[in-house]
């Protein structure tokens, strides 16, 4: 009996307490304070903030505008951007699903669609995002066939999933329909054309073509992948005897009798090693470790590159490889040099230019990688990076399509398959 008193008067407590918990969560209300205080006016506020990645301002106006509406789709779709850009990815798929849920009119539907196709493209949540992200795509045209947003941003997808050409289609239809997102549209297009250009062969080498500014760990993957560096490195030296095995006979009008083929096994031991003997090996492969590589996802790379010893990709002084320190232009015609040298087996190319003159104002002639960057322009396989000015610009860093543009180069002036 006490303890269904107990009982009786506990659960109600229970309840209650659960109930302004779920208050106290919930998005305060507030009445507005002036004609420009609506949730609409926010959200447009906050998509131009988001624009600006002020998100902790854009964040700010949706909740207001929720605030003023609980059930304003838009503000907790331009909630969940804000959430995918800051990669705060599951707030983000919560807030999708509420603008979703308070969707509407079409255009809050496509607003939502478009916020998915971000999110999966961004976050990559799920194994088959891009199919998530299409689905996305096929629901917002199938409301609007000519929404520019739905094609730019799938273009972005196809293109983070590197099916470039598919991209390039989205991208073309986005110029088509002459509404929203033309420019970075023909940029995306520009970007696309100079991937083609550098013809990329491997998944690698695809992945680092969308790099913004490439890593000693990229430049370790992208020779290891598309100049096959270990081929060029580490060769097996060609088999040479000193002297043939077997006297040729003399070409003579006489009849030479056929050479007597030896059945004794200790004989045939004898010469094989003679042979092995003959034959110089390649020097073993020198193992060397970097201390700062183990959870680096081209450690199998970096690992190969050591072992090659391609200048300017070394550890430092305290066995470190500093995979993730941005290279130099300079720096990458240093190592190409390298790759130069080993390639022709001519050591004096890198002296060749020391007393050279300069041909670009930002590079003197005692600078690191003076010899380095004339012999590479002078092979016609890096250029100077402002064609106005001359500059080569040598202590800027360089994206992954350049890296790549400049690997394609120097493959076909060394015609290298």
């Amino acid at each position: 009996m006490k303890r269904d008193k107990i009982r009786t008067l506990i659960f109600p407590l229970v309840i209650c307490t659960a109930v302004l918990s779920a208050l106290s969560c919930a998005p305060k209300t507030r009445v507005a304070v002036n004609q420009l205080d609506t949730p609409e006016r926010h959200t447009f506020t906050g998509l131009k903030l988001l624009d600006q990645e002020k998100y902790t301002d854009a964040d700010r106006e949706f909740k207001m505008a929720i605030q003023l509406n609980n059930n304003y789709s838009r503000a907790y779709t331009g909630m969940a951007l804000v959430d995918t850009f800051t990669n705060k990815f599951g707030t983000a798929l919560d807030n999708l699903t509420l603008g979703s849920k308070y969707a509407k009119s079409d255009e809050d539907k496509l607003f939502v669609n478009i916020g998915r196709i971000q999110y999966y493209t961004i976050s990559k949540s799920d194994p088959k995002w891009l199919e998530l992200a299409k689905k996305q795509f096929d629901e917002a045209v199938a409301i609007d066939a000519k929404h520019t947003s739905a094609y730019y941003f799938m273009g972005l997808a196809y293109k983070e999933a590197l099916e470039f050409n598919l991209a390039g289609l989205m991208f073309g239809r986005v110029i088509q329909l002459k509404t929203d997102h033309i420019a970075d549209a023909d940029a995306q297009l520009k970007f696309l054309q100079k991937v083609q250009q550098a013809m990329p062969s491997t998944e690698t080498g695809k992945k680092i073509a969308l790099v913004e500014r490439m890593t000693r760990a990229d430049t370790a993957a992208l020779f290891m992948e598309e100049l096959k560096i270990k081929d060029i490195y580490i060769k097996k030296a060609p088999i040479a005897l000193d002297k043939p095995l077997k006297e040729t006979p003399k070409v003579s009008g006489e009849i030479t009798e056929p050479a007597k083929v030896s059945t004794d096994a200790k004989t045939d031991a004898k010469e094989t090693e003679k042979i092995s003997a003959a034959i110089p090996l390649p020097p073993a492969p020198v193992k060397v470790m970097a201390k700062d590589i183990a959870d680096n996802p081209f450690k199998t790379y970096i690992e190969g590159i050591l072992e090659a010893g391609v200048r300017g990709l070394e550890n430092d002084p305290n066995g470190d490889f500093n995979p993730d320190e941005v290279i130099s232009r300079g720096e990458y015609a240093i190592m190409l040099e390298d790759v130069l040298i080993k390639l022709t087996q001519e050591k004096d190319l890198s002296t060749k230019y020391i007393k050279s003159k300069t041909l670009f104002p930002d590079v003197p002639s005692d600078m690191p990688c003076f010899n380095a960057i004339m012999l590479l322009t002078s092979r016609g396989i890096m250029e100077a990076k402002n064609t106005k000015t001359g500059e080569f610009a040598p202590l800027k860093p360089l994206s992954g399509v350049e890296a790549l543009l400049i690997i394609h180069k120097f493959k076909e002036k060394l015609k290298i398959n």
